[in-house]
């Protein structure tokens, strides 16, 4: 079904009135997740009235409602998009063969690996950002922040579903345990290391939202393609909500590169790296943004793994999680005798060298991730040059501040040189964000609740939310 029934305490598209067991179950965890909500949800806010959209049905146009939600109230539930009549799996030593509607039994133990991780990372970041709106630039922002916030409330929502539906014991069991881990707890952190970092301030809000969830994206579109038909329709309708997370970073971090471009230019300032002169007018001097920029892009790099997988060979030979984009591309689809060139470091410096396709998935994802980003840059860029302002945001090189794969730990600058230890931490406070830098940004953190005000530091938005105008009232604050 498209549309989504709300008669029920859990909204669905998936016909839970017709299994009271499976019912049952996840009306039994729902408390368990809104004193999760309630404990680590957004701190401040939650009796707070927020403008947010709702899904109403999975159709790709007029899907969603929006109107005034309290966030505990808001009716999270379990969404799949249509299924496809004769579907076939995309991709491994299965490609052809009908897709699974049940869990394949010699696949029990990776697939259920896989739903867990990607469910782990959707309550991660709600507590990772959960002081966020304490310190909110502007009612658009803080709206934009909980509108994120809900949704991978909701995708976790989604990952407990299938757990529950299709894993017995041990899907409840770890259902349960997906509301007992938390960001950055010594006792029991979240899986992926990049989901237990601080996100203590917009800057960092808007980079992760740029580089993190954009990794979400291409996760999402590899198990989109999946060949177990379930969790493929629950991740095709997660990626229409990931769609706006990752609007949310990329005009964010935009806003604050343009206010910045445009205060020196107002200011008469030339030179970015006077960061005294740049800093008194209250924006964030460039040579802090790319500092910022090469901390997130690097932590986000380790998302994907070692850049030599059999983990993700196995994954994809078996039909469970395919390449970004596997319908486009043009080969066999079991890749059994191709290559794929991966980035090494030798004696002689970084060379590419042929791995087996297979083992280079990861690496292969990496990049297309890679690519993915350098179009928000080159926008960035654009109204950095607009402003005669001589500075150019770059990426830096995958090898720089690696602790996982191939590169971890290695001393590699951002343009990719090899240094010794000693210049390499000697160095490092160029490249990424000092302490100084968190306590500058720490001081321009100061909230803006007028309707229409923004902070200094960032630029208002072209328009407002679906239609409404910038200066409305998207979030009305208690007391």
């Amino acid at each position: 079904m498209s549309n989504v029934d709300y008669d029920l305490l859990i909204p669905n598209n998936v016909g839970l009135s017709d299994d009271p067991k499976l019912r049952r179950a996840l009306e039994e965890w729902h408390p368990g997740y809104i004193d999760w909500w309630m404990d680590m949800g957004p701190e401040g806010f939650q009796t707070a009235d927020v403008w947010l959209r709702t899904a109403i049905s999975v159709d790709k146009s007029g899907w969603a409602k929006f109107g005034y939600v309290k966030m505990p109230d808001y009716r999270w539930g379990v969404l799949l998009a249509q299924p496809e009549e004769g579907r076939q799996i995309p991709c491994g030593d299965h490609y052809g063969e009908p897709v699974w509607q049940e869990v394949p039994g010699e696949y029990r133990a990776m697939l259920r690996r896989l739903i867990v991780v990607q469910g782990d990372t959707e309550p991660a970041s709600v507590e990772q950002q959960r002081l966020l709106g304490k310190s909110a630039p502007s009612l658009y922002d803080l709206r934009n922040l909980f509108q994120v916030n809900v949704e991978e409330g909701r995708h976790l929502w989604a990952m407990v579903y299938l757990l529950q539906k299709y894993f017995g014991r041990d899907g409840r069991e770890e259902a349960v345990e997906l509301v007992r881990r938390r960001s950055g707890s010594e006792e029991q952190p979240r899986i992926l290391g990049a989901f237990n970092e601080k996100t203590p301030d917009w800057l960092s809000f808007f980079m992760f939202t740029f580089f993190t969830d954009r990794d979400g994206k291409m996760q999402l579109e590899s198990l989109a393609q999946s060949g177990f038909d379930p969790l493929s329709r629950t991740c095709r309708f997660m990626l229409a909500e990931e769609a706006h997370h990752m609007f949310v970073g990329d005009t964010g971090c935009g806003r604050i590169i343009r206010r910045t471009a445009e205060a020196m230019k107002e200011a008469g300032i030339e030179d970015p790296y006077d960061s005294e002169a740049v800093r008194a007018l209250g924006v964030i001097d460039l040579p802090l943004i790319q500092r910022k920029m090469n901390l997130h892009f690097s932590l986000t790099l380790d998302l994907f793994g070692s850049e030599e997988s059999t983990n993700a060979a196995n994954y994809y030979t078996a039909g469970l999680k395919a390449r970004y984009h596997e319908d486009q591309i043009q080969d066999d689809h079991k890749l059994h005798d191709a290559s794929y060139p991966v980035m090494k470091l030798t004696k002689d410096g970084f060379v590419s060298e042929e791995i087996p396709a297979l083992n280079g998935l990861n690496a292969r994802l990496r990049d297309d991730f890679v690519e993915d980003c350098a179009g928000g840059i080159r926008r960035w860029n654009r109204d950095i040059a607009e402003n005669g302002i001589d500075f150019e945001l770059r990426l830096p090189h995958i090898a720089f501040n690696r602790q996982v794969g191939d590169f971890s730990s290695l001393p590699i600058s951002p343009a990719g040189e090899i240094l010794e230890d000693s210049e390499y931490r000697a160095r490092s406070t160029e490249w990424l964000p000092t302490a100084d830098d968190a306590a500058f940004i720490e001081e321009l953190m100061q909230p803006r609740y007028e309707i229409g005000e923004f902070a200094s530091w960032i630029a208002r938005p072209s328009k407002g939310v679906l239609g409404q105008p910038i200066e409305f009232e998207y979030v009305k604050i208690p007391g």
